[in-house]
């Protein structure tokens, strides 16, 4: 069934929570064409039944079974099963379940019209402290970050540019500068809004490259067209070029990234600092 959906123009899943998302999305749309088909064939039985020409005389008692109160709750409790027997559990894992940023990759995400801002915390794990009155669009300080603070000369700051490991668990902390947004990447099943004055943590594991992905999509539609970072709430004007790229690594190339970002960084203690593999 996920195939059929996914040949209708369903996003290719890959990720770990993908496939429950999508199963309840099947289960949904189910029970949707159930109650159509359903109440469809009671709204038409109805027109025929009790159509003008064969009830010329109005029936000032109506009808006296109460089957059709029978049927209504029937319905009702199916829908309350549907919606808490297989929604709420999803949706608990997806808002409850929130892996500690040690057991994760920890990166936080920052919107503002119309850019996404990138911050991973460097080769300490830890994040460098921010300040609003630090924010700097001409020196490209999009986020204030305080470098001399001790734990931020080694962050670093991206836009519209994320990279992940595959198999890992992703935490993403989702913030705004200004209004509303939505981040949204939908081959991995993730949509959440970023609220200003929030922190709103974000996870997923990603279980393919976007290396094979891309190979996995040639000769359709999506051939040479990455994954990409979509805004998913109007938020001003130019709302439409609010868009950014990630790319899904092995464990290796990751690292291998994070590493030539760093060379870029000036720590400011005249040394060459040493990013391996085991720093990360």
């Amino acid at each position: 069934m996920l195939e059929f959906l996914h040949s209708l123009g369903l996003p290719q899943n890959l990720s770990l929570q993908g496939e429950y998302i999508d199963n309840a999305n099947v289960l949904m749309h189910w029970l949707m064409l159930y109650l159509f088909i359903g109440w469809g064939a009671f709204f038409i039985v109805s027109l025929y039944k009790f159509r003008a020409s064969k009830n010329k005389k109005a029936d000032y008692y109506g009808v006296k079974s109460h089957l059709s109160s029978v049927l209504e709750g029937a319905v009702a409790i199916v829908e309350i099963i549907a919606l808490f027997g297989f929604s709420y559990p999803i949706w608990a894992y997806r808002v409850n379940e929130v892996p500690d940023s040690r057991d994760a990759v920890n990166i936080r995400v920052i919107a503002q019209q119309f850019a996404w801002n990138i911050h991973y915390p460097g080769a300490d794990g830890v994040f460098g402290r921010t300040d609003i009155n630090l924010v700097d669009e001409s020196e490209q300080n999009f986020i204030g970050i305080d470098r001399s603070d001790e734990f931020a000369k080694d962050d670093i700051i991206l836009q519209n540019q994320m990279h992940i490991p595959v198999n890992k668990k992703i935490r993403v902390d989702l913030s705004s500068k200004d209004v509303i947004h939505n981040f949204k990447l939908p081959e991995l099943r993730v949509s959440q809004d970023a609220i200003p004055g929030m922190t709103i943590p974000v996870h997923f594991t990603a279980t393919t490259t976007s290396k094979d992905f891309l190979e996995s999509v040639k000769g359709t539609p999506r051939e040479g067209k990455g994954l990409e970072i979509a805004c998913a709430q109007l938020c001003g004007i130019t709302h439409y070029r609010m868009r950014g790229y990630l790319t899904v690594d092995t464990e290796e190339e990751y690292n291998e990234w994070l590493a030539s970002e760093a060379e870029y960084l000036d720590f400011g203690d005249g040394d060459d600092d040493d990013w391996g593999d085991d720093d990360w």
